[in-house]
């Protein structure tokens, strides 16, 4: 089977420059290709494919220069990585082009070591980026779809499946599964996608509001029922007539008012705290509960006879864990909505963040991937999400939580190779000057030599 090899574009006016890039890149394997000019590349990526490019800033007088290639490459070809070249002593300029969009950039004369090894890089990153847009138009040709969720997972797609066909019903659906795997997202979806849509979508979280409220909370109240009642207030049944009314964390109602809220589901009918009347009301309930809902009815904790008028249509949720191919798609919807939330330009995930997020556990399942990525992405200075600004854990204060048992090992590994690695090129590209080094990081110079003792680097200035 021919092996198909990854092609780059090198662009400098300098023919020795060229040459010797042509010469090195074709031993590491790659097709290698020759430009003098931006004018010239841009030409060559009209007709040809290319998944790298590697200019100089500095190019023929009166033409165009790598910044401004990069701009026009970047608008045409968004996923197409990119380092620039730049003179010693010019890494601000190289700094603010990968703001613009470049992958990396390598300082002139340029060591042929560090070569292979940016140019190794950067061809990940468009690995990565290719196949998430892969994924994403795969998934996009794909049956069911539904706004907000992604499903590339053969547990997500079949439960999508069953979203699409119970939408168009007007049955009860009770939706399973721990903390953070999406349910009110799925309660919506079944909404959206029902002859209801046009009517209202009622949210209440019932483990959060005590029971001398909760009757009040669903079924209403008239004025004078109980003190402080100055007006009468419609209840959230009352408010989703003709919709559909979200019973999050139903399994936290205590016996009593479970058979309140039987009776209604039976009845269709609620009667307001303090009233006489009763009000028939067009409701479809959708119930969703992290807790067994099956192992309660036997310990006698919830009424077998309310479960199953709420689980005519059970759903259930797979764990993060357990649906790894949906995770690359996860990380990107949520760093483009955290970009977009806090105004920050779009950020890559880097390869080696990419891996540890396949190699955590997450308890808190999507919510605690989401929470992760806005952090990351806070943290994350520069256009790409690094290692380091992973704090894993549902809050920040908790620290870096790595992942356990066997995925521990692999991830610690990860985090400090791309660690110990961010700083040897830091070094290598300010000469060893480590006040620069670490005002390249983004660090202040304590960290710097707290890291660089860790990982025992050599004494310097």
């Amino acid at each position: 089977m021919q092996v198909i090899r990854e092609r780059i574009l090198v662009v400098d006016d300098d023919e020795n420059t060229l040459a010797l890039f042509e010469s090195v890149l074709s031993k590491e394997g790659y097709a290698v290709v020759c430009a003098s000019s931006g004018e010239e590349a841009l030409h060559l990526l009209t007709g040809q494919e290319f998944d790298l490019m590697i200019s100089d800033w500095k190019l023929p007088p009166g033409m165009m220069d790598g910044i401004e290639l990069l701009r026009q490459v970047k608008t045409v070809y968004p996923t197409l990585s990119y380092i620039l070249m730049t003179g010693h002593g010019s890494v601000p300029s190289a700094v603010a082009a990968m703001k613009e969009g470049a992958t990396d950039y390598l300082t002139k004369p340029v060591n042929m070591d560090e070569l292979k090894l940016v140019v190794e890089k950067a061809l990940e990153v468009c690995r990565l980026s290719r196949e998430v847009e892969r994924l994403r138009e795969q998934l996009a040709s794909e049956e069911p779809t539904f706004p907000g969720l992604i499903a590339r997972s053969k547990a997500m797609r079949a439960l999508l499946r069953q979203v699409k066909l119970v939408a168009a019903s007007d049955t009860t659906v009770l939706l399973q599964g721990e903390s953070g795997t999406g349910k009110e997202l799925v309660a919506r979806a079944i909404h959206d996608h029902s002859p209801r849509r046009e009517r209202p979508f009622v949210v209440i979280d019932c483990g959060t509001v005590p029971e001398s409220l909760l009757e009040t909370e669903l079924f209403g109240h008239v004025k004078g029922a109980f003190t402080g009642a100055a007006t009468t207030k419609k209840g959230l049944f009352e408010e989703a007539h003709g919709g559909t009314l979200f019973l999050d964390e139903i399994g936290d109602i205590t016996p009593l008012f479970q058979a309140k809220l039987l009776r209604v589901l039976q009845t269709r009918e609620i009667r307001p705290v303090g009233s006489t009347k009763r009000l028939t009301i067009d409701v479809r309930v959708i119930a969703a509960t992290n807790k067994d809902l099956k192992k309660l009815v036997a310990e006698r904790q919830f009424r077998d006879d309310l479960y199953y008028r709420l689980a005519v249509v059970p759903l259930y949720f797979p764990l993060l864990r357990d649906r790894h191919e949906d995770i690359p798609l996860l990380a990107e919807h949520f760093v483009r909505q955290s970009c977009e939330r806090n105004n920050l330009p779009l950020k890559r995930i880097s390869p080696a963040v990419l891996r540890l997020l396949m190699a955590a556990p997450w308890p808190g399942n999507v919510r605690e991937l989401e929470h992760t990525i806005e952090r990351a992405v806070l943290l994350s200075p520069g256009p790409e999400i690094q290692p380091q600004g992973l704090l894993f854990g549902s809050s920040a204060g908790e620290g870096m939580r790595l992942p356990t048992s066997a995925g521990l090992s692999h991830a610690r590994a990860v985090l400090d190779g791309a660690e110990r690695e961010k700083l040897q090129v830091a070094l290598e590209q300010t000469r060893g000057n480590r006040s620069r080094a670490a005002k390249l990081l983004g660090i202040s110079r304590s960290t710097l030599y707290e890291r660089l003792k860790r990982y025992a680097f050599n004494s310097g200035p």
